[in-house]
């Protein structure tokens, strides 16, 4: 069945996740509900610690493969004198098994932040 937005379901810019990774798995940050498309515009990467941490981005349309095949960024150096760094991104997700995901080289060490907005869909 074919979906259709209302103008009572325009999209809201917000964030539309948070990770803190105590690990060096890669685990997903933000994945859209059923019924939902995405437009994500920003991650911004804070390190937290006081030494370099590498992290990676992966982008998943529609599983759970976070290695070389889904990679956005790989090894990427965040060193603790920058502190943040900002992605722009034009990113689309509409699959509710789709993911964007990230991994960090040093537990603990960044937090990731995502931004964008989000479009609830209807049945017509």
């Amino acid at each position: 069945m074919p979906f259709q937005t209302t103008p009572a379901q325009q999209s809201i810019s917000k964030q539309l996740g948070q990770a803190r990774p105590a690990n060096t798995t890669a685990a997903s940050v933000y994945s859209p509900a059923d019924g939902v498309t995405a437009e994500l515009d920003t991650i911004v990467i804070c390190n937290t610690s006081g030494s370099t941490a590498t992290f990676r981005l992966f982008h998943d349309d529609d599983g759970t493969t976070y290695d070389e095949t889904t990679a956005l960024y790989w090894d990427v150096s965040a060193t603790a004198a920058s502190r943040s760094i900002e992605i722009d991104l034009s990113l689309y997700m509409g699959n509710a098994d789709g993911n964007l995901a990230i991994r960090t080289g040093t537990g603990n060490a960044l937090t990731f932040t995502v931004y964008g907005r989000e479009t609830q869909l209807r049945a017509r």
